[in-house]
């Protein structure tokens, strides 16, 4: 069995469920496990798959770059 690697916390369901959505996209498995003695989520996704589970989350979540010398 694969193991399984945090990659994000999420505040809240909808949070985890926008992060999932992206992994998804992405083609990335992931699975979601409450956070002990908080009201959030862990992201986990399988250990081979950490690095580009980042870069998913991040490029998603990047704000728009403004225009430069317009």
């Amino acid at each position: 069995m694969t193991s399984m690697v945090q990659v994000a916390v999420a505040g809240d369901v909808t949070e985890a469920e926008e992060i999932q959505a992206i992994l998804a996209e992405a083609g990335i498995q992931s699975e979601l496990q409450p956070e002990e003695d908080a009201d959030a989520l862990a992201v986990f996704v399988p250990e081979g798959s950490v690095d580009l589970a980042q870069d998913a989350i991040e490029a998603m979540t990047e704000p728009d770059e403004p225009a430069v010398g317009l």
